[in-house]
């Protein structure tokens, strides 16, 4: 069976990870565990926050109308009536120029529309001189201004941050709806490769890809399960890969998806399943295998580093977010001058890894086995099928590391 350099188009090979996706089942978490996972369900606001109306700073409240035209030379000078404590409501209302000393977080008291901060008075025995007019609500946070009783606060497919978790604690979320981590297997593969303990001999290569993908993996929700370095051996290959399908719910195969008598991992994909593509345009990258056993995704990523790692983060990323249901942003990107002219292939999409500095974006032209130009890049260029290149001079989109 020959499958390799039935080439398709990147999209072709985005919108296949896309349908062979399958959203992993819901779990719920204690609310302190949820930082970093992916929102299952909507969460509501299930009071009105905030329940009163309260001051941001801490100052004194007061009758917006009553510090019109104050100033340094000209202070307004309100009658002080005591102080707010925290949780507590005033006795009674504050009075036409009047004032009330207020923390933040107090509660407004009745007949007081704003706060003037504290930095902008001055005590004048039982007064207070305000230096700065404020105007109608400045410094205050008016009923459920934040979220109203029952609106959504956070979506589904959210991947949950710090501040996240505050406004759940914020709406009494106290266990987390979220999509369980999915487990991907990582299987490298190579009579060549050793572990990364090891010092190479020659004809050997410690094994970069596995700890490549599986930190990738890890940064996108999922649970990296690796299985170690499978030899060129047919029935070992066979038993590893079999393994991996029966624990995890996606694998991926470092090596292994070239045009070689001893590559077989596209033979044995579609013995136990089906193999959708083999060879994608795109490079570096065109020896992709996109493929499932049963109803587990399997991908065969190349054995170059700098090439595994331009395909997981333009195709393999969509089947991670897919299954956590992550509604996840696209890559960062800026906009840079190109420092000098990058030729590409009609045909194919081209990723030039680049260092982007003030403004300017340099190529570091390399082949895919190129360890150094992972390390000196920040960032690459997209060169789309349709161009035979880019100019120098040009300003280019870089998505950004």
């Amino acid at each position: 069976m020959s499958l390799f350099l039935s080439v398709v188009p990147v999209s072709e090979a985005v919108a296949t990870v896309h349908r062979l996706a399958g959203l992993v089942p819901h779990e719920t978490v204690p609310l302190a565990e949820a930082c970093g996972r992916v929102l299952a369900a909507d969460v509501h606001a299930d009071v009105d926050i905030p329940g009163f109306t309260r001051s941001v700073m801490d100052g004194y409240a007061v009758r917006a109308a009553d510090t019109t035209g104050a100033g340094d030379a000209v202070p307004a000078m309100l009658t002080l009536r005591g102080r707010i404590l925290m949780g507590k409501t005033a006795d009674q209302p504050v009075k036409p120029g009047e004032c009330c000393y207020i923390p933040t977080g107090g509660i407004l008291p009745e007949g007081t529309d704003a706060v003037v901060m504290a930095e902008n008075t001055e005590p004048f025995g039982d007064n207070i001189l305000v230096k700065k007019p404020v105007a109608h609500n400045e410094n205050v946070l008016q009923y459920n201004e934040d979220f109203k009783k029952g609106e959504t606060v956070l979506s589904r497919g959210r991947r949950l941050s710090a501040q996240d978790v505050g406004i759940l604690a914020a709406v009494g979320c106290a266990d987390v709806p979220v999509t369980r981590k999915p487990k991907i297997g990582i299987l490298s593969t190579g009579n060549e490769l050793v572990p990364v303990t090891e010092i190479p001999r020659i004809g050997q290569v410690r094994d970069v890809n596995s700890y490549v993908i599986a930190a990738f993996v890890r940064d996108h929700g999922c649970i990296p399960v690796t299985y170690g370095i499978v030899r060129d051996d047919r029935a070992t290959f066979e038993a590893a890969l079999a393994r991996a399908v029966g624990e995890c719910d996606a694998v991926l195969i470092s090596g292994g998806s070239s045009k070689d008598d001893r590559d077989m991992a596209a033979a044995v994909i579609a013995q136990r399943g089906e193999v959708l593509i083999h060879g994608v345009a795109i490079a570096p990258g065109k020896p992709t295998i996109i493929g499932r056993c049963g109803t587990i995704p399997v991908i065969g990523l190349p054995g170059h580093p700098a090439a595994t790692f331009i395909v997981i983060v333009v195709i393999v990323r969509h089947l991670l977010d897919d299954m956590t249901g992550s509604a996840a942003p696209e890559p960062v990107t800026v906009t840079a001058k190109l420092a000098m002219n990058v030729p590409s292939t009609k045909g194919r999409e081209d990723y030039i890894r680049v260092s982007v500095r003030d403004g300017i974006a340099t190529p570091l032209f390399g082949k895919s086995g190129l360890l150094n130009t992972l390390a000196k890049s920040n960032g690459v260029i997209r060169i789309p099928a349709e161009s035979e290149g880019i100019e120098t001079g040009r300003q280019v989109e870089i998505i950004l590391w």
